[in-house]
């Protein structure tokens, strides 16, 4: 296995070379939490950002919407999850989740995991517009992403931890507090209907046992060992992890389309 190629992959991408298969900051049950707040049925038309490796897009088509459609940017992405929902009704499109070409007011249903986290400020605002824009009035759009804790940490902190984070997983994440997730999509024109947040425990046994199984867990730590690559790669963000596991933490956020936008680009974080 390449080294160079191992440590310059991304943090979500490395856990996957290892196994693991549920790759979002609070876990499945926080993203059955949110699928259960989204009530998916029959009649929505479903997008999913960054779909990575189809967890969470085989739970929603499991509730049998009118279409689902996954959108990444990544072409290795599209191809491997074309080809392991092939015998279902899922679309799988190589697009930019700010940019997806479809139709205005086309779904009932967005939902986004560990995606908004990856961009800066700027970009984060450009994918929660391309929601906006595609849902139908009162549509839902549904985010799972690292947040941060307290409600008001000092920018020195937030940027030790970001420094920190992209130093371990090579993608320059931006985690925000809660009320800076909820400002964000309520400048943007969404309005808040529910929340949830949990610890980050994203490496912790516990954690990982209640994701995979056991037996999964068992076949996750036998590939940490048998390659010393991806085991300094983990063990270097669980580090960095358990280092910050007192600032970070989970958050879902689920919210409703209004059919009116009060921007303001210039109003600080409130």
């Amino acid at each position: 296995m390449n080294a160079q190629k191992i440590e310059k992959m991304s943090g979500h991408w490395v856990l996957a070379k290892a196994g693991k298969k549920v790759l979002r900051p609070g876990g499945k049950k926080l993203t059955e939490k949110m699928l259960s707040s989204v009530s998916i049925s029959s009649k929505d038309k479903v997008v999913e950002f960054a779909p990575g490796l189809g967890f969470t897009a085989k739970k929603i088509l499991s509730q049998e919407p009118q279409t689902y459609i996954g959108i990444d940017s990544d072409n290795n992405v599209i191809g491997f999850l074309t080809n392991k929902f092939k015998d279902t009704r899922a679309l799988f499109l190589a697009r930019n989740a700010a940019q997806t070409e479809l139709e205005d007011g086309s779904v009932t249903r967005v939902v986004g995991e560990a995606i908004l986290t990856m961009h800066a400020d700027h970009r984060k605002r450009e994918i929660i517009r391309e929601a906006y824009r595609i849902l139908k009035p009162d549509g839902i759009y549904a985010i799972h992403e690292l947040g941060l804790q307290p409600i008001v940490l000092p920018e020195t902190r937030k940027n030790d931890i970001q420094k920190d984070l992209a130093m371990a997983i090579k993608v320059n994440a931006r985690p925000l507090t809660i009320s800076e997730w909820k400002y964000l999509l309520e400048q943007e024109g969404f309005t808040v209907i529910n929340q949830a947040v949990c610890p980050m425990r994203l490496l912790e046994i516990k954690r990982m046992i209640s994701d995979e199984t056991f037996s999964g867990f068992l076949r996750i730590i036998g590939n940490i060992l048998l390659h010393p690559l991806i085991r300094k790669r983990i063990l270097q963000m669980r580090s960095i992890f358990k280092k910050h596991e007192e600032n970070l933490c989970a958050v879902m956020l689920i919210a409703k389309k209004n059919e009116i936008i009060k921007f303001n680009p210039e109003a600080p974080y409130s």
